[in-house]
């Protein structure tokens, strides 16, 4: 396994757990997250503040790890779903991530997209 998938399993299972602190370690001081909705955090605390924000409020959470692309340029594009309880029901919310590393292999950038029913 490489070091940026190395990074990413680490940085998944840190969401899991809710453990903000190895999130932290996982990304860049500068890291760059721009949502679904072009809303943007930038910064290793304000970024891990934010996930510590919303994780844990919704009810039921589990994040299934698809799969894992590495791209030429050296980031990967991740396939991944969401899945938690919305109106007492489980609810299942594909996306694509594409993450770029920086020169150290933390996380430098986090693109999330979400998959829509028609």
């Amino acid at each position: 396994m490489s070091a940026p998938e190395q990074v990413l399993e680490r940085y998944f299972q840190a969401l899991r757990d809710h453990d903000w602190a190895a999130l932290r370690e996982c990304v860049s001081a500068g890291v760059q997250r721009t949502g679904p909705y072009l809303d943007r955090v930038e910064g290793r605390d304000a970024y891990a503040d934010f996930l510590a924000g919303i994780v844990p409020t919704l009810p039921n959470y589990e994040l299934r790890v698809r799969d894992v692309k590495r791209l030429e340029g050296g980031g990967a594009v991740v396939r991944l779903s969401e899945i938690l309880d919305v109106d007492g029901v489980s609810t299942e919310h594909p996306e694509m991530l594409l993450f770029d590393f920086d020169a150290e292999g933390l996380i430098d950038r986090v693109d999330i997209y979400l998959k829509r029913p028609s």
